[in-house]
């Protein structure tokens, strides 16, 4: 649908919708979104007083808003399942927003041992999806939106070194998750298409916090501000970057496997539309392989 907004969003009534990294950015807008179409969002975020925060934040523009606070640490697989149990009284879950992430951070390790971006992007998320899978099920018309990047062209599924604990790259680790999410979604799509809706999507250049974490972790104040004032300059706001997540969630013309992102300026901003992704996020073989070692990995078998 061209110049899709806001707007165009169906009433939600009834259903549930799952947010990761509910408390700021993309997922602060979309999780808006949903709450003023009158969906319950349950709000999955590791800093549970940021999200209890956005949470009164959006209650007070919309006193009705039906919100729960619930804590989920991408980084954590105990977490993760500590996260489905606590939601499995829910019923059903109507849709999942796999948006939550980590962007160019110095290399670090989760509680499990992997690297942190790939822990928490990809098999965060791979894990996660797998252990609500029955209550997704019980929905009438279950999606799962995965939230990936445009960068994910230059990613490469390293087999030989997916930690990167040999050769570690910020920028190259962080193609490689996203190029992980959209494997992910389209192998979903395949193997589970029947039963739901696998979407992936990008927002383009938003500016949210997540361009600020890896300078600060660098501790790096000449790379804050530049990347501060190309946000100020070149991005669209978080608001506009949560559009294709919320098109891909619930506009009634998105099928399994498809990507979604802004139609502007190089992708990069503008009104949500389909789009193509890499050819290397649609090679299927390797989407097997990788689907495959993320059930080792993480203990997370799909039935």
């Amino acid at each position: 649908m061209p110049n899709w907004t806001l707007e165009d969003m169906p009433e939600l009534s009834g259903r549930t919708v799952v947010v990761t990294g509910a408390n700021s950015g993309l997922g602060l807008e979309a999780t808006r979104a949903f709450a003023r179409e009158g969906a319950h969002v349950v709000m999955a975020c590791r800093d549970v007083d940021a999200a209890a925060d956005a949470r009164e934040e959006i209650r007070e523009e919309a006193p009705g808003a039906s919100l729960t606070v619930e804590a989920l640490d991408l980084a954590d697989l105990d977490s993760i399942r500590a996260f489905a149990d606590s939601v499995a009284d829910l019923g059903r879950i109507d849709v999942l927003c796999n948006n939550a992430g980590v962007m160019a951070i110095p290399r670090s390790e989760t509680a499990d041992g992997f690297e942190t971006q790939f822990g928490v992007n990809h098999l965060g998320h791979f894990a996660l999806t797998g252990l609500l899978l029955d209550s997704l099920r019980a929905a009438p018309d279950p999606r799962v939106v995965t939230q990936s990047s445009g960068i994910h062209a230059n990613g490469e599924i390293d087999f030989e070194d997916l930690q990167s604990t040999d050769d570690y790259d910020k920028w190259g680790a962080y193609a490689q998750s996203k190029l992980a999410n959209l494997l992910f979604a389209y192998e979903l799509d395949r193997r589970y298409g029947d039963e739901l809706t696998s979407v992936g999507c990008h927002p383009g250049y938003a500016a949210t916090n997540l361009q600020r974490r890896g300078p600060e972790q660098e501790g790096s104040r000449l790379k804050l501000a530049a990347m501060a004032l190309a946000n100020r300059i070149f991005a669209q706001s978080a608001e506009a970057g949560a559009l294709p997540m919320l098109y891909a969630a619930t506009a009634e013309d998105v099928e399994g496997g498809d990507y979604v992102g802004p139609g502007g300026f190089k992708n990069m901003r503008g009104a949500p539309e389909t789009q193509r992704s890499s050819k290397r996020s649609y090679d299927e073989d390797t989407a097997e392989r990788l689907w495959s070692v993320s059930e080792e990995l993480t203990g997370v078998s799909y039935d």
